[in-house]
């Protein structure tokens, strides 16, 4: 335990030694002789962001993924870097704070050696030492922040927005906080966040009229300068997610209208223009190099841990375009100088939260501790123990995915299984408990009923090639979200690169080829159907509750990759 100021500066400047922060200025990148979270303010804008918390308000462990993959633009580029190949892009040295932090390398090790990472109560003791030398400082929130939780679906998101608003958030926009309807988004920000943190949305209009929904903007001023933030929420919410949740509302990208709010808040004065969005790392990059006027981008969605700005030439100038991590893992801190009505220069930082070595703010522990109580019995229940690393991160599968899909098949008595290609989802290491809490962190959501379905061979693979569009489309603007659908039972291979409807080749049952005209039986969950979700069911976390203590331990998984062609050279993958 952490004792006094003098223990944490210890800690501090122990973390400083590994060389662990690597400072971003206009003319590159140099090493910082500043401890982890001491450093210097810079400038006279600055800005604090997180984003895809998933509404985990406890420190958690979080594996990086061990396949990322890039094509066309994006092949060798961040954030389609994993392990070795990340080291070697930012200089990270093996084995450090920085290694454990951004990659998935040696990671039970690693783990046990540098502890958990996130928790709402680091996190504000980080914030607030962050902004005792950042006059006006704003908290932003990529979104993704009230779904992820067993607290956080109980409580209908309150848990996450009551320690928001401790938390000093200023600004957020959306994904996943749309899975509680319509109804309940607007009571939040109608009565929690009146007057308290700005809700935007540039792209989110009314069915009917087409009516701006949510304030697209909000300016505010800095130490005498004029800050625009603008939103964008996730631009395929009722695609990714049920649209019967969201029925009176339009979601998109929205570039033409994104063009035109930029204009207009620079009309209105702003000098620092900046997108807090939930578009995706790879649209990010895209929506820069196509709209003018934005200093930054400050994203999520795709859960992308980016140490570095990178930066996007378009028709104005220079955009910054970064993405913060999850799971509330990372705090990116970029500061702007601003002279003469324009940004001459820029520092950002990404910090791992590392909980051990940042000391718990008290107030926002005693706020978590509140929310848990009425529910700590059964949070805390064993239902397995695992032999090995269960993780969910990753384009194609993951052991705890495989987890689920072995448990659909089972208990639903099914040759095939089909579990969601979610990104997030914490990470039990090796030796642990499975508690309900850890499975609720895997399937905490609003529409969870699981199902058995009779499908053709040729409609499942539609259904694969459907989602591998989604996944590897070389246009940004057409990837809607999520990794690879994970499958049980059945085997194929994929080419990325390949066009679709010619991605996906040779699917097996058993080793015999599937037909297209025979009918299988696949279980599944987290249908989008309106259909299957008034219908009712087992819930998914039911039916792994059953399963995990009927086998009590779960023993070595390994989790079913399809066979991946050309991937071998690609730096966002590894064996």
């Amino acid at each position: 335990m952490i004792q006094s100021r003098r223990d944490f500066l210890q800690l501090l400047g122990l973390a400083s030694t590994a060389g662990l922060i690597l400072e971003n200025t206009s003319s590159g990148a140099q090493r910082s002789v500043d401890s982890l979270y001491d450093f210097n303010s810079f400038g006279n804008v600055h800005l604090l962001h997180f984003t895809d918390c998933h509404a985990q308000l406890l420190p958690i462990y979080f594996r990086e993924p061990s396949i990322n993959l890039g094509y066309g633009a994006q092949f060798a580029q961040p954030p389609h870097l994993v392990g070795d190949e990340l080291l070697k892009h930012y200089h990270f040295k093996p084995n450090s704070r920085q290694a454990y932090a951004f990659t998935h390398l040696n990671f039970q090790e690693a783990a046990n050696l540098y502890g958990r990472v996130g928790g709402f109560a680091h996190l504000a003791t980080l914030i607030k030492k962050i902004k005792s030398n950042r006059k006006d400082a704003l908290v932003l929130d990529g979104g993704d922040t009230w779904q992820g939780s067993a607290t956080a679906l109980w409580t209908k998101g309150q848990d996450m927005v009551d320690a928001c608003l401790a938390l000093g958030v200023d600004v957020m926009t959306s994904h996943w906080e749309m899975t509680l309807g319509e109804g309940r988004v607007n009571e939040i920000i109608s009565n929690d966040f009146k007057n308290k943190i700005s809700f935007i949305a540039q792209n989110i209009h009314t069915r009917d009229f087409g009516d701006q929904v949510f304030e697209p903007y909000v300016i505010k001023v800095m130490n005498g300068v004029q800050v625009a933030i603008i939103g964008q929420a996730f631009p395929y919410t009722p695609i990714a997610n049920p649209a019967y949740f969201t029925p009176n509302w339009t979601f998109g990208i929205e570039e033409a209208n994104l063009q035109k709010t930029i204009d207009q808040v620079k009309l209105e004065g702003a000098k620092v223009v900046v997108l807090l969005s939930h578009n995706g790392m790879e649209v990010d990059l895209k929506i820069a190099s196509r709209v003018s006027g934005l200093d930054a981008v400050l994203g999520g969605h795709t859960h992308d841990g980016v140490p570095h700005p990178i930066k996007v030439s378009n028709l104005g100038g220079t955009t910054l375009v970064t993405n913060a991590g999850s799971n509330g893992k990372f705090l990116g801190v970029l500061d702007f100088d601003v002279k003469f009505g324009r940004v001459v220069d820029f520092r950002y930082k990404l910090l791992p939260v590392f909980s051990d070595l940042i000391p718990p703010d008290s107030s926002m522990t005693e706020l978590i501790q509140k929310v848990r109580a009425p529910f700590e019995t059964q949070l805390n229940q064993t239902l397995a123990h695992t032999k090995e690393v269960l993780y969910r991160r990753g384009n194609f599968n993951g052991t705890f995915d495989q987890v689920i899909l072995d448990a659909l098949m089972k208990v639903k008595d099914s040759e095939i299984g089909f579990s969601p290609g979610f990104r997030w989802g914490t990470t039990l290491l090796g030796g642990q408990s499975i508690t309900l809490e850890d499975v609720m962190n895997q399937t905490a959501i609003t529409y969870p009923t699981t199902t058995v379905t009779p499908m053709s061979g040729e409609s499942i693979k539609l259904i694969l090639e459907d989602v591998a569009d989604n996944l590897f489309n070389p246009d940004p603007y057409y990837q809607q979200g999520g990794d690879m659908v994970r499958v049980g039972g059945l085997n194929y291979s994929i080419d990325p690169a390949e066009k679709m409807g010619r991605r996906i080749s040779d699917l097996r049952l058993k080793g015999e080829l599937l037909s297209a005209s025979k009918i299988y039986k696949v279980a599944g969950w987290g249908s989008i159907s309106e259909e299957v979700h008034n219908k009712g069911g087992q819930p998914i976390w039911d039916l792994l509750v059953e399963y995990l203590k009927d086998v009590k331990e779960v023993p070595h998984v390994t989790p079913n990759l399809p066979q991946i062609k050309g991937v071998l050279n690609n730096p966002g993958f590894t064996k």
